[in-house]
């Protein structure tokens, strides 16, 4: 697979709407696409320092509904790398954003666990 690279991870929300608000609106990602396509739409957003983009899906049916926050079992899904944990830290919490623990220290960076407001377990991670 010669050129293949990760590109997009979808993420479940209730409706574009939060969805937008949050990563956008609380978070500073930048919106890159949104597409609307009858039914639904195609909306795309990106970190501010680049990388893999989230496919914000707006959830449909009772499954998908109910699979919101736990489309990895439980289990830390997504991570957001920073170059500065202290001010994306402090920039966060002003935000809102729920952090499940202190920060701490790992063989690989400094971490703390934290969900966006549809349940999605998330780790902030930096040097």
């Amino acid at each position: 697979m010669t050129g293949a690279r990760l590109s997009l991870v979808a993420v479940l929300v209730p409706d574009y709407a939060a969805g937008l608000a949050f990563y956008v609106g609380s978070l500073g990602f930048r919106l890159v696409d949104d597409i609307d396509q009858g039914r639904k739409r195609w909306v795309v957003v990106e970190p501010p320092g680049g990388g893999c983009r989230l496919l914000l899906a707006r959830a449909e049916g009772a499954a998908q509904e109910a699979a919101q926050g736990n489309q990895t079992g439980g289990r830390v899904g997504f991570f957001l790398q920073t170059d500065d944990f202290g001010r994306d830290h402090a920039a966060m919490l002003a935000a809102g954003v729920t952090f499940e623990e202190p920060p701490r220290h790992e063989p690989y960076g400094r971490v703390a666990v934290w969900r966006d407001p549809f349940g999605n377990r998330w780790d902030l991670i930096g040097p």
